[in-house]
């Protein structure tokens, strides 16, 4: 029997090349393998209080996307998380045996409180059991996730195995995180500081439906310094964010003119700049054409949505069964 794989993507917009490569790229590897469920959180999404216009744009956008990158309805499921709303359910049950002191010292619940101090709301606190929920639901072994949401993960086996020693059953196995490649992927953005992600700004995000002058414009702006000062010195980390960024869209070759270009204080950032944009383009290309196709298809997209609906539930409701009888639960 193949093991079960579970992951999603918040809909707070387009995908980005960090997804993509971080994500989605293991996503479709994996689907061929593996028992895969990957959904759209849009239940996570509601942290931030999207308008309802907004909230199913971006839903739509992240399903398009999905499909357009290759992931296949016909050999995983694929689901919107609202459309399942055994998760809700189970994450109820979980936020019962959760603790506030456990929930208070996420990594993630305090960036947002220092980040967002106007919107401390009860939905950050307990992020880490929905995303739990998520993972439980289908009983999954393997999570790609990156690496800034590991701890969450830990927290789920905490969840899990709580679970299993209250009501003295099996039924959560551990889930771990997974990547096909030894390390977990961290795409980084072009503002020099960590990795490529929306909240950072659009404009350090490289999304897969941008045009090509869309690219250019971006990464001509792309944060750099005043260039080498010696010889073979080591890189700050704007620009190894750019060399980075080099390494998943061009050439071996390419790689290692820049590369030499640097250690020998030779390096023009406006024509280094200038071929990765170019190398951006031409890999986007087949993945923007893909996604203009597919957008134009409403009847298959809401035909993916709702087979992936059945799917996901049909699983769901499973679980959601033996948790209730397990809790107490029962029909007199």
């Amino acid at each position: 029997m193949k093991e079960t794989v579970v992951s999603g993507i918040r809909p707070t917009g387009k995908l980005h090349l960090g997804n993509y490569f971080g994500a989605v790229t293991n996503f479709v590897k994996m689907q061929y393998d593996y028992n895969c469920y990957f959904f759209i959180a849009d239940l996570h999404s509601l942290t931030t209080h999207p308008t309802p216009q907004d909230l199913h744009g971006y839903v739509r956008h992240v399903l398009v996307e999905y499909l357009a990158c290759g992931i296949n309805p016909e050999e995983t499921t694929i689901y919107i998380q609202s459309d399942v709303p055994e998760v809700a359910e189970l994450y109820l049950y979980l936020n019962m045996n959760a603790y506030m002191g456990e929930l208070e010292r996420s990594t993630s619940f305090k960036d947002k409180v220092r980040s967002q101090p106007d919107n401390v709301n009860a939905g950050l606190l307990t992020y880490p059991t929905l995303m739990a929920a998520d993972i439980l639901i289908h009983r999954a072994t393997k999570v790609p996730v990156g690496k800034d949401q590991e701890q969450h993960l830990e927290m789920t086996r905490t969840f899990g195995n709580r679970f299993n020693r209250l009501y003295n059953t099996d039924l959560f196995p551990e889930s771990f995180a997974f990547s096909y490649s030894e390390n977990l992927v961290k795409i980084p953005g072009l503002d020099g500081k960590g990795k490529m992600s929306k909240s950072n700004g659009e404009n350090t995000c490289i999304y897969l439906s941008d045009s090509p002058e869309d690219i250019r414009k971006k990464v001509s702006r792309a944060v750099t310094d005043g260039g080498p000062t010696e010889e073979n010195q080591q890189k700050p980390e704007a620009v190894q964010n750019l060399f980075d960024l080099m390494k998943i869209v061009s050439s071996a070759d390419t790689i290692s003119h820049f590369e030499d270009q640097y250690n020998k204080m030779a390096i023009r950032y406006g024509d280094f700049k200038k071929q990765l944009a170019e190398d951006m383009i031409i890999a986007n290309a087949p993945i923007r054409e893909k996604i203009e196709e597919i957008s134009k298809d409403t009847l298959y997209l809401r035909q993916v949505a709702k087979h992936g609906a059945l799917k996901a539930r049909e699983s769901a409701q499973k679980t959601i069964k033996e948790v209730r009888q397990l809790i107490g639960f029962k029909p007199f």
